[in-house]
């Protein structure tokens, strides 16, 4: 059992990093929706129900790390 799992009852805080949303390539409505969906599905329960707790994850190839930051939207030539 997570520590998740021991007080479903307490909503989870959203905190948004600083710059979090500088590569966001919408519209100011279209970020405005996707901040309230995230937060609406904080308050109603449904992120905690599909969160999965970090030591869970699959340990991540170090090769793979290390190709990530190629990965950047910013740099993309057409």
């Amino acid at each position: 059992m997570s520590e998740y799992d021991n007080d479903k009852s307490k909503p989870i805080k959203v905190v948004f990093s600083e710059g979090c949303f500088d590569d966001f390539e919408g519209t100011q409505e279209e970020l405005d929706e996707l901040v309230s969906k995230i937060q609406e599905m904080a308050a109603s329960g449904e992120l905690a129900e599909n969160m999965i707790p970090v030591d869970e994850f699959e340990d991540i190839d170090e090769e793979v790390l290390d190709l990530l930051p190629l990965l950047s939207t910013g740099n993309t030539r057409h």
